[in-house]
């Protein structure tokens, strides 16, 4: 392995993914499901930073939930079950790099929260590590080490609106989408995804055709009333309080649909402005202190 060494010093963003809609269209022989889902990202999420290490690899995870993180999450090691730790390992042996780096995550998301945030911040570090040690984004050895990380970490570091498709693994580009302003809300109650699958009991989708634009919030949120979030009974059986927070940001003034996200338990409220988002954020937090909500846009992230 060669060792390159520098001084720089970068933050990258992992914004949140939000899952439009999710349908369920199958099961597949080794006992996951197959999606059609529509993904957005959103200017709120987590934040790794990479600099150099005096030594060897270190990581650390610091930020308002960075306390939840079990001992084997916060390993360093190869060995870790931390998908960023494994993100950084994995890179570093395909492009032949020392890993003298030391990597701390910053995690503002909820953790098992239905906003793929563990996809996106091993994500992050993968666009992050390229840029450190000047890796194209387009090595060929990237897709496969990808794979190895998780379905999402592909449609997360291509970072734009996308179709997904099988397992999540496969994506394709959307109609342009404007920038949304959106309310997000966690009900404060973990919601393992594959608790939530397992609970899956509907009917299978056939996955329809997009619309040719998606223009404005308006045009999106009548596409949207056409799906749904197949997940939804599954998740709230776990986490009841999916149910109250769909229904509270549901009422509040400007929103134009309100839903889970992926596995839960984040729902979302797409609003017609930012003023009526920020005041429904208010709103909703002060009812519910025991709530995570942040108010947002979806449709502008940046990576730095």
């Amino acid at each position: 392995m060669t060792s390159t060494q520098t001084n720089k010093v970068l933050t990258i963003f992992a914004p949140a993914k939000i899952n439009l809609y999710l349908h369920v269209t199958g099961r597949l022989d080794n006992g996951y499901h197959s999606l059609d889902s529509m993904v957005a990202f959103s200017d709120v999420g987590d934040e790794v930073r990479i600099e150099p290490a005096l030594m060897d690899f270190t990581f650390n995870v610091q930020g308002p939930y960075g306390g939840g993180f079990s001992p084997k999450e916060i390993d360093a090691s190869p060995n870790s079950s931390n998908l960023v730790v494994r993100a950084v390992w994995a890179l570093s042996q395909a492009a032949q790099k020392v890993p003298k780096v030391k990597v701390t995550l910053t995690k503002n998301l909820p953790l098992a929260s239905g906003m793929g945030g563990g996809s996106s911040d091993a994500a992050a570090v993968l666009w992050g590590l390229c840029e450190y040690w000047g890796i194209s984004r387009q090595s060929a050895y990237l897709p496969a080490l990808m794979a190895t990380l998780g379905a999402d970490v592909p449609v997360c570091l291509n970072c734009e609106p996308a179709r997904l498709r099988g397992i999540g693994d496969i994506f394709d580009p959307v109609p342009p989408m404007p920038e949304i302003p959106v309310v997000l809300v966690h009900p404060g109650k973990a919601c393992p995804t594959a608790q939530v699958f397992s609970r899956y009991s509907g009917d299978f989708h056939d996955p329809g055709p997009l619309p040719e634009t998606l223009d404005n919030v308006a045009e999106l949120a009548a596409f949207l009333q056409q799906k749904d979030n197949d997940l939804y009974d599954a998740a709230r059986k776990i986490v009841p309080d999916i149910e109250n927070a769909q229904r509270v940001i549901d009422a509040q003034g400007g929103c134009r649909l309100a839903r889970m996200s992926g596995s839960g338990a984040t729902c979302f409220g797409l609003f017609e402005s930012e003023k009526q988002a920020r005041d429904a954020a208010g709103t909703i937090a002060f009812e519910n202190p025991d709530w995570w909500v942040k108010p947002g846009w979806l449709n502008r992230p940046e990576r730095y």
